[in-house]
């Protein structure tokens, strides 16, 4: 297939324009937005690119981590005490953990539209200082009502913050360049799950989540939970005390070294700020959709493409949710002790990372995308039949065959989570189908993780057949919701190459210009 980005085309000439009014082109473009023509000076584009590689990943990156460890405290609360001080009963904590996600779902859109009229800075330091002061309140709760108010509060603080930050990383970087550091961002979730904690060495090693067994200890809530007592307090307040108050100062004090939009980056000088937004309009032919207007959301909410990455994200982060249930149990089950299987937990995020920024890297050089998210499914789907032909014999698979598994699923999984956002996200244009686009494909998608809670039936382990074939049938939704976005993009630049959607320089000069990635200049990549 043909990888280039845009077809060549002819800079269009210039109409007369009336008194006052500014220069058009044909398309009814403004001249000035017109891709330039002249090199960049590449020396000042690597010097550009670094103090880029600087400042608008690393910050954020470890903000996320922290979201990371809010989120799943609540398995080490647990641990601590948590049911027996506010008198939870049967399914009680299940119901707290899967409250988090209606709003953590319904939010991400409003949000990542909300960031659009604040500066980034500003509203992603606003939502954790708030999921702060909810985790804190996770503490100073007394009753199971008050931690379920908490749980939907956290989702609601917590929904605009990953598609924020994945939303104002692409604003920063060209189409091929934005894998490699969208999955540095990406991996310090993955990398904090080898380096999270250690085993309680009364629990067994499983996650907390719903439908599994007391899990785990985080090296962190390990320390808190030694609170215990300090003015009065369990020790799983501590953790959440601790935690929250943490998260609000990292908050604050992260807040001038997160960047704003490119347009207003206040570290960049003027020359930088020029050579950015120009490298960056020239990647896209300077195709916009900076209003949401009527037809922009029309376009916007009843693209096909975006519906599509619904349905490839939650195949695989369902993936991406389930190791946390059975990766634990397999290894505990394998006959190691509690530490050993804790420590034999690490490398498998390790490598985990290591495949994902691999594939990230080659993936730019290559200028491809949809054969890695293949390949990754390819390697995931080995290790479930793997873990699958266990059900015909006990003895089927051998242990060191099983930790094997464990890798595959989880280097495949992380090979093709992040490609499959970066994928959808490197064919929207604009300002607002890029907000929404990557609102609606994470928050949606993230419906995976209430599926992963589900399937994986405490009275099926450790064969877990509904857990491993529903992961195995959804990663293979992800595959199909794949090939059908190759084709779809593939006619789609067809039709634009015979000039099949020329008809839209017909519109008015305002809707041409707010057009996005539905513009005819604009070519979809693979």
């Amino acid at each position: 297939m043909d990888k280039n980005v845009f077809n060549k085309c002819e800079k269009p000439s210039v109409t007369e324009a009336s008194t006052g009014s500014k220069a058009t082109s044909e398309d009814g473009i403004p001249f000035e937005a017109l891709p330039i023509l002249t090199p960049i000076d590449s020396a000042a584009e690597k010097r550009l690119l670094r103090k880029l590689d600087l400042r608008v990943v690393p910050v954020i990156a470890f903000l996320y981590m922290l979201a990371f460890v809010d989120r799943i405290n609540i398995g080490n609360a647990r641990i601590q005490g948590l049911e027996k001080d506010l008198n939870m009963r049967g399914q009680d904590y299940n119901v707290a953990l899967c409250v988090f996600f209606i709003p953590y779902i319904l939010f991400e859109v409003p949000s990542n539209l909300l960031i659009r009229k604040f500066a980034p800075s500003t509203w992603l330091t606003s939502i954790m200082v708030l999921w702060g002061v909810v985790t804190v309140c996770q503490g100073l709760t007394r009753s199971y009502a008050g931690l379920v108010v908490c749980r939907v509060l956290l989702g609601l603080f917590e929904a605009g913050f990953f598609p924020g930050c994945m939303y104002l990383i692409s604003m920063y970087y060209k189409r091929y360049e934005l894998q490699w550091r969208f999955n540095l961002f990406f991996c310090t979730s993955i990398l904090s799950g080898a380096f999270s904690g250690v085993t309680h060495p009364s629990a067994h090693p499983v996650w907390l989540l719903p439908n599994a067994d007391p899990l785990r200890l985080q090296l962190l809530a390990y320390a808190l939970a030694n609170m215990a007592g300090i003015g009065g307090y369990n020790g799983w307040r501590w953790i959440f005390i601790i935690e929250g108050l943490a998260t609000i100062v990292a908050a604050l004090f992260a807040r001038p070294f997160i960047v704003d939009w490119p347009e207003k980056s206040r570290f960049l000088t003027p020359d930088e700020r020029q050579l950015l937004l120009r490298r960056l309009k020239e990647d896209i032919s300077d195709v916009r959709m900076d209003r949401l207007d009527k037809n922009a959301r029309r376009r916007a909410f009843s693209d096909w493409k975006i519906y599509l990455s619904i349905l490839m994200y939650l195949g695989v982060t369902t993936t991406g949710y389930s190791t946390a249930y059975f990766t634990p149990t397999i290894l505990f089950q394998l006959g190691w002790t509690s530490v050993r299987a804790q420590i034999m937990s690490i490398p498998i995020y390790l490598v985990a990372a290591t495949f994902s920024l691999a594939a990230a890297y080659v993936s730019d050089i290559l200028r491809h995308r949809f054969g890695f998210i293949m390949l990754g499914i390819c390697v995931a789907t080995t290790g479930y039949i793997v873990l699958l032909a266990q059900l015909h014999s006990a003895h089927a698979v051998s242990v060191p065959g099983r930790y094997v598994a464990i890798y595959l699923i989880m280097a495949g999984g992380y090979i093709a989570q992040p490609i499959t956002l970066v994928w959808v996200n490197n064919n929207m244009a604009g300002h607002y189908k890029r907000s929404i686009s990557a609102a609606m494909q994470v928050g949606f998608g993230n419906l995976g993780g209430i599926v992963a809670s589900n399937i994986y039936i405490t009275a099926q382990k450790p064969t877990y057949p509904v857990g491993y074939g529903v992961s195995l049938g959804l990663l293979w939704l992800t595959a199909a919701a794949a090939c059908a976005l190759l084709l779809g993009l593939w006619v789609e630049n067809r039709k634009r190459d015979r000039g099949a959607r020329d008809y839209r320089f017909d519109l008015s000069a305002e809707e041409v210009g707010n057009l996005g990635d539905e513009h005819p200049r604009f070519r979809f990549v693979y």
